[in-house]
C-alpha cells in the first residue's frame, strides 16, 4: 500500500510539475517574442534614412550590424528585390517572405521562423523606408528550443519529487496506517476496537459490527449443530417412546387373543378379555392418532380468523369439569369476556384443553386450579406434584412425563405439552413454565399484540 501511495503521490506531483513547465515554457517563449519585438524596433531608429539607395550594400549592412549587437541587417528594393545583407548573400527576392510581405503593403511587418537560408530560428521585423525596404533580424529561440534547453532541470525537478514524495509517503503512511494496523491487530483478536481518530470511527464500527455478526454467526451454528446432536437423541428417543408406547397395547392385545383363540376362557373371563382387547385397541388407536396430529401442526397452513378465546374456554372448563369433580379439585377461574384472538378454534381448543388436562393429571387429590384468560394471556397455575429443576427443560420433549406412572392414562403419551409447544411457535405466542417440585406449576401464555382483537 505505501508503495502504491507513493507511485500515486509522484505521478500526481509529476503531471502537475509537466503542465506547469510546458505553460511557464509557453508564457517565457511569447514574453521573449513581444520583448524582442520592441527592441527591434529601437534597432530600426539606428538606421540612417538619408542614405540613397544605391549607398546601402554589404558593408554599410555589416556595420549596421556590428552597431546593433551583431543583428542580421538586411536591405531591400521596394518590391522586396535582394540589395544587400551582413551575413547572407543570396540574390534572390525576399518579397514573399511574411514581414516583408507585410511592410510592402503595411509600412512594417513582424514574423518568427527559421531561416531557409541560414537555417536558425530567427525574430523578423521589416520595415518601409523612401526608396528601399530595411530588416533586421535577431536570432532567438524557438519553443521546442526553450523546452529542451530546460529538459535538465526538468529532470532535476522530477527526482527531487520523487524524493520528496518518497519520504513524505514514509511519514504519511506511519502517521496515517499506523492507527489501521492498531485496529487491524486489535480485530484480529476479536477485540471491541477503538478508534485512536475521529477518521476512523466509522472503520471501527464497521469492524465491530462484522466481529459481531460472526461471533453471532459462531453461535448460531454451535447452537445449529447441538441442535442436529439433539434432533438425533430426539429421534432416537422418540422412536424409544413410541415403540414402548405401542409395545404395552400390542403386548396385551396379542396375549388375550392368543388366551381366547385356545378356547381356555370363557363366560365372565372371555367377556372381560374381550373388554380388554377393546380398551386397548382404542389406546393404540389413540396413539396413533396424537402423533399423527403432532405431525400434522407443521403443515397447517389454513388461514386464521377470529376466535372467541373466551367462549371456547369455557366450554373446555365444562367439558373437564367430571374430571376436576372425580379428582376432588378446586376451580379458580377468571375469564373475562370478549377476548378475541386472530388464530383457529382447534388451534385454541388444544392448547387450552392439553395445559387443563395436565393441571388435572399431576394435581394432588383435592388440590386447586386456578386458570385467567385476558386479552394479554392465558395462565394455568395447580397445586401438583410440580416439576423438579432438572426436567424443566424437558416437559415440551415428545413423550416426556413428568410422572411416568401417569404415561397413557386417561390418553396421555406425553404429547399434549409438546404439541402446546408447536402451536404457541405457529401463532407467536410466548410459552412459559414456572414450577417447584412437590409444590405445584404455573403454564402462562402471552398473546402477541400483533393477534390480540380487543
Amino acid at each position: 500500500m505505501k508503495r502504491r501511495i507513493m507511485w500515486t503521490s509522484f505521478a500526481i506531483t509529476a503531471v502537475a510539475l509537466l503542465l506547469f513547465f510546458a505553460v511557464s515554457a509557453q508564457i517565457y517563449y511569447n514574453d521573449s517574442i513581444q520583448y524582442a519585438r520592441r527592441y527591434l524596433k529601437g534597432y530600426m531608429a539606428v538606421f540612417d534614412e538619408t542614405r540613397a539607395a544605391e549607398t546601402l550594400d554589404h558593408a554599410y549592412a555589416a556595420q549596421l550590424s556590428e552597431r546593433l549587437n551583431g543583428a542580421r541587417v538586411t536591405f531591400l528594393a521596394p518590391d522586396g528585390s535582394f540589395l544587400a545583407d551582413s551575413e547572407d548573400e543570396a540574390e534572390d527576392s525576399r518579397a514573399q517572405r511574411p514581414e516583408v510581405a507585410d511592410a510592402i503593403a503595411a509600412g512594417e511587418g513582424f514574423d518568427v521562423r527559421v531561416s531557409p537560408t541560414l537555417g536558425e530560428s530567427f525574430l523578423y521585423y521589416c520595415k518601409q523606408f523612401d526608396g528601399c525596404l530595411v530588416r533586421i533580424a535577431e536570432r532567438t529561440q524557438s519553443f521546442w528550443e526553450i523546452v529542451l534547453s530546460s529538459l535538465p532541470a526538468v529532470l532535476g525537478f522530477l527526482a527531487a519529487d520523487a524524493a520528496v514524495c518518497l519520504l513524505m509517503t514514509y511519514l504519511a503512511t506511519a502517521y496515517v496506517l499506523k492507527p489501521l494496523e492498531e485496529l487491524g491487530k486489535e480485530a484480529a483478536y476479536r477485540k471491541k476496537i477503538r478508534a485512536a481518530v475521529p477518521e476512523l470511527e466509522q472503520f471501527a464500527a464497521l469492524i465491530n459490527k462484522m466481529n459481531e455478526d460472526a461471533e453471532q454467526r459462531v453461535r448460531e451454528i454451535d447452537e445449529e449443530r447441538e441442535q442436529v446432536v439433539k434432533a438425533k437423541s430426539s429421534k432416537d428417543e422418540f422412536i424409544a417412546n413410541v415403540t414402548h408406547e405401542m409395545n404395552t397395547p400390542l403386548t396385551s392385545i396379542r396375549g388375550f387373543a392368543e388366551l381366547l383363540a385356545s378356547g381356555v376362557l370363557e363366560g365372565e373371563r372371555q367377556k372381560k378379555a374381550l373388554e380388554t382387547i377393546s380398551a386397548q385397541s382404542e389406546r393404540l388407536q389413540s396413539l396413533v392418532a396424537s402423533i399423527i396430529n403432532y405431525s400434522e401442526i407443521d403443515s397447517d397452513d389454513l388461514p386464521t380468523y377470529d376466535v372467541d378465546a373466551s367462549h371456547i374456554l369455557k366450554e373446555t372448563l365444562a367439558a373437564l369439569a367430571p374430571e376436576i369433580g372425580e379428582r376432588r379439585l378446586v376451580l379458580l377461574s377468571e375469564v373475562k369476556e370478549g377476548v378475541i384472538l386472530d388464530s383457529r378454534q382447534e388451534r385454541v381448543t388444544e392448547i387450552f384443553g392439553n395445559i387443563l388436562r395436565n393441571a388435572i393429571r399431576y394435581n394432588r387429590e383435592g388440590g386447586s386450579i386456578s386458570v385467567l384468560l385476558t386479552p394479554e394471556e392465558f395462565t394455568v397455575s395447580d397445586t401438583g406434584i410440580g416439576i423438579s429443576e432438572e426436567n424443566l427443560g424437558r416437559i415440551f420433549d415428545r413423550f416426556f412425563t413428568v410422572d411416568k406412572s401417569h404415561s397413557g392414562k386417561n390418553g396421555g403419551f406425553g404429547l399434549g405439552l409438546s404439541v402446546v409447544r408447536k402451536l404457541c411457535r405457529k401463532q407467536g405466542w410466548q410459552l412459559s413454565v414456572e414450577s417447584k417440585e412437590g409444590v405445584g406449576s404455573t403454564f402462562r401464555i402471552r398473546f402477541s399484540k400483533a393477534q390480540r382483537k380487543n
